[in-house]
């Protein structure tokens, strides 16, 4: 339990012999620090109940709180608001208690099973920027519902069949007829044959395929065709695609992996096919299905409707599947397998009617019981200085590869060529970039667009991931130091004036951040926290000359402060996904 929770139940348990003991008060943030550290704003709300003025019953509370140690001043301000301000004696207290595991400081939720979908990169499909910031918040969200408690399972659900998988097979005839996935009479088995792809080829392939199926009608029906091949269990279409899903997850994940983005399952869409016959049957077998312009629909209206919703479409009138079923059967799998408490899916706020629809079918047809919540959490878009969605010079959509090493080359510029040698800038500067791309991306609320600036984000001053990276190196440098100096442990013995006192009441706010941001599925309020945690402590490193103070208590006090300052930033830059270098 966390220091706050653990004073707002210490503070009800006061309480409990006077004429309140039954109801609970909240402790919240003062919205004037220049007053008190805390208020309990509920006098107005237990006026109503007992009939008794707010001064009164803030006044009467007010009395029982001043005989406790802990409060340095308790008073009564306006019209019922009751300001709390801590002893240091409680703060150093605490402090040494965080100090000595960090998990002292977090609410721990009672733990649910929680199966997460993000990533959804497209087979044989470069990454580009449009796929980050589901990797990005997806794994935020992940790490920190683990930091709380959680059991999470995580699946990148590639985009593995549907058109694409037709145009780039299409293709790759086009270019070589001659390979025997092509000859109707070859007789070896298709898993033998002798052929390289490169991730490269394949970045190149779809678009060309896709620009020759959009001019020509006949192009287009060909694709179709290998589509419907491919779905049908074509050998030969199955063995080529399977080698060109190996090579393209390879590269995938390669990418993901730079983004410390990683999943628990590589599954995708084409996993749902075991599970498709079954549940079509299950939808017949309990009428759930309703025949509609030759296909079979599934009726999702609501009676509290107040616009249009359309049926969702299972089987289509020529008997094939949609994104739609391949959804719901994987949804029916994911239930049926994990047992989980939750379903979480991040993807571009776009989808949230498709999200909607899929939803509200699996709850007709009951394939989703009421028990499990199913959760869609939309993003916004990462936007060029135009403010439209980031692309190349060419005005193409710009890969993840590329604006990786856009940024890379962008903070090599700020490397100290005085600490880092020449062999150690590509590593480090990777990192940096990293750190900026992900601290940037998680900045603004999950339903946001944003403006991406490679120069604006990789500075070294300013909100940004270089900044905080540096700020924690120089944390460490700092402790190192006093390592080398004999001073091996750290507590808290006094503080020294408003700038200690300012950074331990931040480390007490770092629960209550987490709890909300897991809450809101949005990382922006926690971004915020670091930054204000470390630009705080920077102005109190600026103040002090920790390692010259001649007074040992206060040195090693201070020490203590600096070394839960860099304990929190580790945490919370882990849950972000970014690496710490060594130096920069």
């Amino acid at each position: 339990m966390s220091i706050i929770k653990d004073l707002e139940l210490k503070i009800n348990n006061l309480l409990q012999n006077s004429n309140y003991a039954s109801d609970y008060l909240n402790l919240q943030k003062s919205f004037r620090p220049d007053l008190s550290d805390y208020q309990i704003n509920d006098a107005m709300k237990l006026a109503k109940k007992y009939h008794d003025s707010p001064q009164n019953i803030a006044q009467n509370i007010c009395q029982i709180l001043k005989e406790d140690g802990d409060f340095q001043e308790v008073s009564l301000a306006g019209p019922g608001f009751i300001n709390i301000t801590l002893s240091n004696s409680y703060l150093i207290d605490s402090m040494n208690k965080i100090n000595e595991d960090i998990y002292n400081n977090i609410d721990k939720e009672d733990p649910k099973n929680i199966f997460m979908d993000y990533g959804g990169a497209n087979i044989a499909k470069t990454l580009h920027v449009g796929h980050l910031r589901s990797a990005n918040i997806g794994e935020a969200v992940k790490r920190l519902a683990q930091t709380l408690g959680h059991h999470v399972i995580s699946d990148v659900h590639f985009g593995d069949i549907g058109r694409q998988s037709g145009m780039v097979i299409y293709e790759i005839k086009r270019r070589y007829p001659h390979l025997s996935y092509f000859d109707d009479n070859y007789q070896g088995d298709y898993n033998d044959i002798n052929f390289e792809i490169t991730p490269e080829e394949l970045g190149e392939i779809y678009p060309k395929a896709n620009i020759l199926a959009k001019q020509d009608e006949q192009v287009m029906q060909e694709v179709v065709d290998i589509t419907n091949e491919l779905e049908k269990g074509n050998k030969a279409y199955s063995a080529l695609w399977n080698k060109i899903k190996q090579v393209s997850i390879k590269d995938i994940t390669a990418i993901y992996n730079t983004l410390n983005t990683t999943f628990d399952l590589l599954e995708g869409e084409s996993d749902s096919y075991k599970y498709l016959d079954e549940l079509v049957k299950y939808f017949k077998d309990n009428n759930y299905l309703e025949e509609s312009n030759n296909a079979l629909v599934i009726d999702i209206k609501n009676e509290t409707d107040n616009s249009p919703m359309p049926p969702l479409v299972v089987i289509k009138s020529n008997g094939g599947t949609l994104y739609a079923t391949r959804e719901l059967a994987n949804l029916y799998s994911r239930i049926k397998r994990f047992n989980p408490d939750e379903i979480w899916y991040f993807a571009d706020l776009r989808q949230s009617l498709y999200f909607e629809q899929v939803f509200r079918a699996a709850r007709k047809t009951k394939i989703a019981p009421d028990s499990v919540n199913l959760a869609f959490y939309g993003f916004g878009t990462m936007n060029g200085k135009d403010g439209k969605p980031f692309k190349t010079r060419d005005g193409d959509v710009m890969s993840l590869k590329d604006l990786i090493k856009i940024i890379t080359d962008e903070t090599k510029k700020r490397l100290n060529p005085n600490i880092v040698k020449e062999t150690e800038k590509q590593k480090i500067s990777q990192e940096l970039a990293i750190a900026a791309l992900k601290y940037a991306d998680l900045i603004p609320a999950r339903e946001t667009d944003y403006i991406f600036s490679p120069e604006t984000f990789t500075s070294l001053e300013g909100k940004t991931g270089p900044y905080l990276l540096y700020s924690t190196i120089r944390m460490k440098s700092l402790l190192t130091n006093a390592n080398k100096e004999g001073i091996t442990s750290y507590n808290v013995s006094t503080l020294n004036g408003d700038s200690d006192r300012e950074i331990c009441l931040l480390l007490l706010e770092l629960p209550i951040i987490l709890t909300k941001s897991l809450h809101q599925k949005s990382l922006n309020e926690l971004a915020d926290y670091i930054y204000y945690l470390t630009s705080t402590y920077n102005t109190f490193y600026a103040k002090h000359k920790i390692l010259s103070e001649s007074n040992m208590d206060l040195k090693i006090s201070w020490l203590a402060i600096t070394n839960l300052v860099y304990k929190t930033n580790l945490l919370i830059l882990e849950i972000f996904g970014i690496d710490i270098p060594e130096k920069m």
